[in-house]
């Protein structure tokens, strides 16, 4: 069903409904009126019945007692008794006076209630007088004994006023119902037709309604969701591209050694003698560096898969790392570094996949070693606060190129070869570090200045999230 046929039905019913409260409170109205006008002092005390031939012997205490008045007026309209309330000004009246006065005694809005009878024996008019506390005039009066002639001229005003009645509820139902459909469905339709553009690919569909009820927030929570939407997909988009871009810079890292291997493997064949010795040690350089670069690109995509999930244990970090330094020491001594360790001797418990770790560590160190000069300075220092432990490694090596720096932790950037080889690294060791930390729920970031040194300084949480 329509939302305007729905509005439409809806406000039919409650208009029925309103109409059948009316009608009820009508008659239960007019029954309250009698119960009240049956119970009300003036009704008690009225002037028929208290009329006596003498009016000294009316009986005008109780009146007055119920805060009442009464009057006798003589046939020459002179107020001959007067006990209580007092409506007339002066005690003669004229003919005018008298008759406005028993005009108005039967107006609606009065404050008084007036009960007047006349005593044709002794020719003069009883007058009692009530103070209105409240007033119910409102009854159905119907005389079933006589017929008026004006009848038929009722109730077709009343036929008539029903039917005005109907006529102007359809047509109020049929306005109400369309204003009330419009200003749901154009919301509405403008909604459905962004979505149907998201649907459709334009992410950066946006609605804007100008409301401030329930609608607006719906505009603010969909426009929201829409934001989220387009980052989702540009990350994605941005992720595809990475990993394109990955592909062929696999594809053209592994093409240099795999050739080298390929021509050499040939000539060896071709021209055996000592002289090929020489070239199968090319042949295992490169095939080594081809072997560590697809070991390294398979890491990185292990790490980047979501069913990947860290081996965590609570692990004293002060001690893993004094045994993982101590394995460097020859290291430094042989490659001619000088070096200095600064560890707590106190425990400091970190939640650690302590294999992943240890390649992350190494990646780092190794850098270190591979592309500085000898007579660099290698320091390792682990700080703590109450919630992160702070590891930071640095050096006063060569430092990283500036137009290198923003873009070092990414897949395949590389900095120039290495002084041992004179080859360059896979470009994927940093890539790997930064994904090890980021999944310790940690942080890294690097510092550095050409000729200056580097400073790697890594963040992680005490506590498991």
């Amino acid at each position: 069903m329509k939302m305007k046929t729905r509005f439409l039905l809806n406000y039919i019913l409650v208009f029925f409904i309103t109409s059948i409260i009316a009608i009820l409170a009508f008659f239960l109205l007019s029954i309250v009126s009698g119960f009240i006008e049956d119970a009300l002092v003036k009704n008690q005390y009225d002037a028929a019945s208290m009329m006596k031939d003498h009016y000294n012997d009316i009986q005008v205490l109780e009146i007055i007692n119920h805060n009442g008045g009464v009057q006798v007026i003589d046939e020459n309209y002179k107020v001959i008794y007067t006990k209580g309330i007092n409506n007339f000004p002066k005690k003669q009246l004229t003919v005018s006076e008298f008759t406005q006065f028993l005009t108005s005694s039967q107006a609606i809005s009065r404050a008084y209630s007036y009960s007047i009878a006349y005593n044709d024996k002794e020719n003069f008019w009883l007058v009692i007088t009530f103070p209105t506390s409240l007033r119910f005039d409102f009854a159905i009066t119907h005389n079933s004994n006589y017929e008026s002639s004006d009848s038929v001229v009722v109730f077709g005003t009343i036929i008539l006023g029903i039917v005005v009645y109907l006529l102007l509820l359809i047509s109020s139902s049929q306005i109400y119902s369309k204003i009330m459909a419009l200003s749901f469905s154009t919301p509405m339709e403008k909604l459905q037709k962004s979505a149907n553009l998201i649907k459709e690919g334009r992410y950066d569909a946006r609605v804007s309604l100008n409301l401030k009820h329930e609608f607006g927030d719906l505009e603010q929570a969909f426009n929201k969701m829409a934001e989220t939407i387009q980052t989702e997909m540009e990350l994605r988009k941005k992720s595809e591209h990475l990993r394109k871009q990955l592909i062929l810079d696999v594809a053209h890292d592994l093409k240099n050694p795999l050739a080298v291997i390929t021509g050499y493997t040939e000539y060896c064949i071709e021209n055996p003698s000592e002289e090929s010795r020489q070239y199968l040690v090319m042949i295992r350089r490169n095939a080594y560096r081809a072997s560590a670069l697809l070991t390294s690109l398979f890491d990185l995509t292990k790490l980047d898969s979501p069913d990947f999930k860290l081996s965590l244990e609570s692990v004293d970090f002060s001690e893993f790392l004094r045994v993982k330094l101590a394995e460097y020491i020859d290291d430094f001594i042989f490659e001619g570094f000088e070096y200095e360790f600064d560890i707590p001797t106190h425990a400091i418990k970190v939640p650690l996949d302590t294999q992943e770790m240890e390649r992350a560590i190494d990646n780092l160190i190794n850098n270190a070693l591979k592309y500085n000069e000898k007579g660099t300075k290698i320091s390792i220092e682990l700080k703590e606060d109450e919630e992160n432990c702070y590891l930071l490694i640095s050096d006063n090596g060569i430092g990283i190129p500036d137009d290198l720096q923003e873009d070092i932790f990414k897949p395949f950037v590389k900095v120039d070869a290495s002084r041992q080889s004179g080859l360059e690294g896979s470009g994927l060791g940093l890539a790997i570090t930064m994904k090890i930390i980021q999944l310790h729920n940690g942080n890294i970031t690097m510092e550095s200045k050409r000729h200056i040194g580097s400073i790697f300084n890594i963040t992680l949480p005490k506590k498991t999230p």
